[in-house]
């Protein structure tokens, strides 16, 4: 998921895209104890993209605050 896609989600778009992607690595994370994962990759991408999602959710606010401030 590339940045400039999560910045064009509202604060609840990326709510639930976050909540989505959790349950996924929650899945992935059965499916790596039992033995069944065959796409470990997918692994370290979820986390990237729930990082991705959390950083520039964090950054919008501020990002607001900034702008109506005239910085």
């Amino acid at each position: 998921m590339k940045p400039s896609d999560i910045r064009a989600m509202s604060a609840d778009q990326m709510k639930d895209e976050l909540v989505k992607l959790k349950k996924e690595q929650f899945n992935l994370r059965f499916q790596r104890a039992t033995g069944q994962l065959e796409n470990t990759a997918r692994m370290r991408q979820l986390r990237r993209d729930i990082a991705r999602i959390q950083t520039i959710s964090r950054q919008q606010p501020a990002d607001a605050v900034t702008a109506a401030s005239g910085a």
